[in-house]
């Protein structure tokens, strides 16, 4: 250090002196021998930690070589125990080694010190609090501590520390802990230090407290003590890192009903709920259907009941799509069951997917946290069956374009069939005329018989007939509540029947895509209409609802025109069957949308006591009668087919007892008799 600085820096309040890169002393001002009690002349020349041993398990080797090794300034707090005092140390690197400064902040130490004792005390209200003497005897306990260990204060004070950890059931390891942080705050290694520890209270119950040490001045008492409970605390964040993995667990799944099995599950298990459920929105009957249910809920109940629209506070909280906890559904109005054992009840929606419910026996038996745990498995369960849809969604459109590249290749045949039969009947008239040698004059157009209007009749049928089965097959829209007669009027209206004689004995209601299921009645109407030769009767009648028990409902359509014919070109819906991904159908295993023969043993009841037609017969041995010729009839019953399958229903074609055709429309389940 330049002489001409010597004097500037002997006039600054702080200590200071300069060190080389060695760490041995250049430089000493007078404040700093006052304050190391060294003459500048013994010190300048000497490493710092051979002078001042004491130094080496403080701040002070790290904070230097710091300085020292990345020529960064640093600042740091150091507690001198020789000397009783508190310094705050800045140190500046150069190229020749450190400059330090040093000022005595003892007193703003103990003023900081004395408000964090002050704040400890008053955070500790509620907590264990202990004070000890120098040799960690107990001087007092509050009440806390009295009541948490069912043992009076006089019992404790004086007794060693230990004695108390003992009655705590703290291991022995633990206790070595917590008497280490009481002498690092004792002997002032450090100015706090806090511990988690297992215990077990006078009850025998076991949780987890956090001792906090801190140091205190209180006549003979020198360190303070403070036990708090963070059990809940614990359990709570063990709970949250279980339910992570739960969501690990939703999110490999698939199924919407396995993802709200392991969500009840996980609720029962983790969140100790044993009443539980979860309802998920039936989309075409429009009602809660209960999907998973802990035993418990099984138990007190013998099943979860389905809720409807505006079916008790269930439908309340789902249309709001906030979670509501009642605290006792017996104060409350509106309920679904009023005899109910439950009192205490959380429904959460699960988005628009659903709710879950949990109960309990008693009332107000819900804490905050389990709503917020409750809230949390809910909206993992709800991001799962968002996730389980979009996949089920991506699923279902593949194979949809799988199924429609196979319609496709199939109206791309019927088409080219058609066309085919026509360019050879031209073909073969025109062969005929060279072969015989009629004059030009007497040949005749083979199709000359058809009017334009006729063609173009069947061409537009046929045109209609290919977009709609060119549709996606597989997919109808939203269902709505449909009266089976007047859509049955409807459809005949717009069908190319004329004056037919209809009898209605089916007064029912279905839940249908309207604008398909007309296509599909009009479809039937126009094959009938292709079949007749003047005027026809047709009867509607319901299935399934004359025996009581019967696994199956729908409705027929018979009619008493000419039977479905047999044709020598290949059905489409072979053709459909033969394509890879298209539309399956549940037909007989010839693949072939066949009639069954009459057998005169045997009788089919039409299972509606309204209907006149009581019998008809049928036989597996019968051979198979394929679809009428679609150049007349479009695609015929192959698109009625694909529309009913569409809807998860099963289309049957059979003989009537008197002859014509009886169409049968099968598993609607939806299908309500009034």
């Amino acid at each position: 250090m330049s002489p001409r600085h010597v004097p500037l820096v002997d006039r600054v309040r702080d200590a200071f002196f300069a060190l080389d890169t060695d760490f041995r002393f250049t430089y000493v001002n007078e404040r700093a021998e006052s304050l190391l009690s060294r003459s500048r002349e013994d010190l300048l020349g000497r490493v710092m930690w051979d002078e001042f041993p004491e130094t080496v398990e403080t701040q002070f080797p790290d904070g230097f070589y710091q300085a020292m090794d990345e020529q960064v300034p640093v600042s740091f707090e150091v507690y001198h125990s020789p000397l009783e005092t508190w310094f705050e140390t800045r140190a500046w690197p150069d190229e020749s080694g450190l400059s330090v400064y040093m000022r005595d902040v003892t007193e703003r130490k103990e003023r900081e010190t004395k408000l964090a004792r002050n704040t400890a005390v008053v955070e500790a209200v509620q907590d264990g609090v202990v004070t000890l003497d120098d040799n960690t005897r107990i001087l007092s306990v509050n009440t806390t501590v009295e009541e948490t260990f069912d043992v009076e204060a006089s019992e404790l004070r004086g007794e060693h520390v230990e004695t108390l950890l003992d009655i705590a059931s703290i291991d022995a390891d633990d206790a070595v802990r917590v008497g280490r942080a009481i002498s690092d705050v004792d002997v002032g290694t450090g100015s706090f230090r806090s511990v988690e520890v297992p215990y077990t209270n006078a009850a025998g119950d076991s949780g987890v407290v956090d001792i906090r040490v801190v140091p205190i001045d209180h006549g003979s008492a020198n360190v303070a003590c403070l036990a708090r409970d963070i059990t809940e605390q614990r359990e709570y964040e063990r709970v949250v890192t279980s339910l992570h993995e739960v969501t690990r667990w939703l999110l490999q799944s698939d199924e919407p009903e396995e993802i709200c099995a392991i969500a009840v599950h996980a609720g029962s298990d983790l969140l100790n709920l044993p009443i539980s459920g979860v309802w998920l929105l039936d989309d075409e009957y429009g009602y809660l259907d209960p999907v998973a249910g802990t035993a418990g809920a099984h138990e007190e109940f013998g099943g979860l009941p389905r809720f409807r629209p505006g079916e008790g506070l269930v439908w309340d909280v789902f249309e709001s799509g906030d979670l509501e906890y009642f605290e006792d559904l017996h104060s409350v109005e509106g309920i679904y069951n009023p005899d109910t054992p439950i009192h205490s009840e959380i429904i959460a929606p699960i988005g628009t997917h659903g709710i879950m419910m949990t109960g309990a026996k008693r009332p107000d038996q819900f804490s905050e946290t389990d709503i917020d745990l409750i809230s949390m498995l809910v909206e993992n369960t709800r991001a799962a069956l968002d996730r389980a849809i979009r996949e089920q969604v991506l699923r279902e459109r593949s194979d949809a374009l799988e199924r429609q590249t196979g319609r496709l290749e199939a109206v791309a045949n019927v088409l080219s069939s058609d066309l085919k039969d026509q360019l050879e009947a031209v073909a073969t008239a025109l062969e005929e005329e060279q072969r015989t040698g009629a004059e030009a004059s007497e040949w005749e157009f083979p199709l000359a018989e058809d009017t334009v209007t006729t063609t173009l009749d069947r061409t537009e049928r046929l045109v209609d007939d290919v977009q709609e089965f060119a549709r996606n097959a597989t997919a109808v829209g939203p269902r709505t509540r449909i009266d089976l007669e007047e859509a049955i009027e409807t459809a005949l209206a717009d069908s190319m029947l004329e004056r037919p004689s209809i009898v209605v004995d089916a007064d029912a209601t279905l839940r249908a895509d309207h604008e398909r299921f007309h296509n599909l009645l009009e479809t039937v109407f126009n094959d009938v209409a292709a079949r007749a030769d003047g005027r026809v009767t047709i009867q509607v009648g319901l299935i399934g609802f004359s025996t009581p028990r019967s696994n199956t409902r729908g409705f027929f359509l018979m009619d008493d025109a000419a039977e479905v014919p047999p044709t020598e070109n290949e059905n489409l819906a072979d053709r459909e069957q033969q394509s890879p991904g298209t539309v399956g159908f549940t037909s007989p295993p010839t693949n072939e949308l066949a009639l069954e023969e009459p057998d005169a043993e045997a009788t089919f009841e039409d299972e509606t006591a309204e209907s006149a037609e009581t019998t008809e017969t049928e036989t597996e041995g019968a051979p198979p009668l394929r679809l009428d010729d679609r150049s007349e009839r479009g695609l015929g019953l192959t698109l009625a087919r694909a529309i009913a399958e569409a809807h998860d229903w099963e289309l049957r074609v059979k003989r009537g007892q008197h002859g014509g055709t009886r169409i049968e429309i099968r598993d609607v389940t939806t299908l309500e008799q009034h």
